[in-house]
């Protein structure tokens, strides 16, 4: 989705990086900076490719709540919210299976350089987000796998206790977490139920997407 909106609509920020020789990722970071927690009420369900239960086979996309004051920073935030509020969802699943509260975050990746990014998450989950000192963790993790097995290191934890560490902390605001529990509670948790009778519906008539 991230991708898809660079893409799209972020050829002016492409153009600007490379003028000033920065990181596109960090003129993107502005236009998530520039919009106030919750987009000013513009929610995101990208189910832009079917699924098999949930999104089923008839899933399609849906942008709700906009209104003329809207701009693309509204709908990029808005994307990397949607992102964070399926992790969320994914999180309360886990923790219902395992029985174990989760308590912490740690997000690694590239969406992990992102300080906005950061911070929305720490905000939906209500929770401390942290970002690993090394983004690659999965680099990292096989370099801990060949540290343990060429006896480098004793065992596994004293391996991740050597060779990881914590980067930059981002602490949940209450507020805006007060709000992003209102829109998943309330709008998010909600939309597909509601919407899909519709999607079942513009499948029907367009024939896209087909379900078999």
């Amino acid at each position: 989705m991230v991708s898809w909106f660079k893409r799209e609509f972020g050829h002016l920020e492409e153009i600007a990086a490379g003028q000033q020789g920065v990181a596109v990722e960090s003129l993107f970071d502005q236009l998530v900076d520039s919009v106030p927690p919750g987009s000013m009420g513009l929610m995101l369900q990208p189910y832009w490719m079917p699924g098999v239960k949930t999104p089923g086979p008839e899933a399609k996309g849906a942008i709700i709540g906009f209104g003329d004051a809207h701009t693309r920073a509204h709908l990029y935030r808005a994307i990397l919210e949607r992102l964070a509020y399926a992790l969320r969802e994914g999180k309360e699943r886990i923790e219902k299976r395992a029985g174990v509260p989760v308590t912490a975050l740690r997000i690694a990746g590239s969406g992990s350089q992102s300080d906005a990014a950061m911070q929305l998450s720490a905000d939906i989950f209500n929770l401390p987000a942290a970002r690993p000192h090394i983004y690659e963790t999965s680099g990292l993790g096989a370099a801990i796998d060949a540290a343990v097995g060429l006896k480098l290191h004793a065992d596994f934890p004293t391996a991740i206790g050597e060779m990881t560490r914590l980067g930059r902390v981002f602490e949940p605001n209450p507020a805006a977490a007060r709000m992003y529990e209102e829109l998943y509670r309330h709008v998010y948790q909600r939309m597909y139920q509601r919407l899909q009778p519709l999607y079942a519906e513009i499948s029907r008539i367009t024939g896209y997407p087909k379900i078999d």
